[in-house]
């Protein structure tokens, strides 16, 4: 989640210096890493742990909201990496407006990610 949350602000100081070369190529550098040893590697661990979570549990119509929800985090997780790889070519095609605004939907999802994990309706 960390990840999630951090890289679109990243994007959004990125995109607002853009045109400084220095600046732009260090935080090139920075989206890289986050998302290559960070977040990938934690979207693999999530996938695994609700995968084993429903083995355990049977699918029961909490979870499969969950799912749907962490499915939805998933794109846009992948559509972070389409941004990711139109900053490494200097061509970004979105604001950091856009970026402030949709550094919210992790944490919206999030949210209701964690309310059916702790209260877990229908079960």
């Amino acid at each position: 989640m960390a990840g999630l949350l951090y890289l679109p602000r990243l994007f959004v100081y990125h995109s607002e210096n853009i045109s400084k070369n220095d600046l732009s190529s260090t935080f090139k550098i920075m989206e890289y890493r986050l998302y290559r040893f960070i977040m990938n590697p934690a979207m693999m661990v999530v996938w695994l742990s609700g995968f084993i979570l429903s083995y355990d549990n049977g699918f029961d119509l909490w979870l499969i909201i969950k799912f749907l929800l962490v499915f939805l985090m998933t794109i846009f997780h992948i559509f972070m990496k389409k941004c990711l790889n139109d900053f490494e070519n200097d061509k970004s095609e979105y604001s950091s407006k856009f970026f402030r605004i949709i550094n919210e939907i992790p944490t919206v999802l999030m949210i209701f990610i964690i309310i059916l994990v702790v209260i877990k309706p229908w079960s």
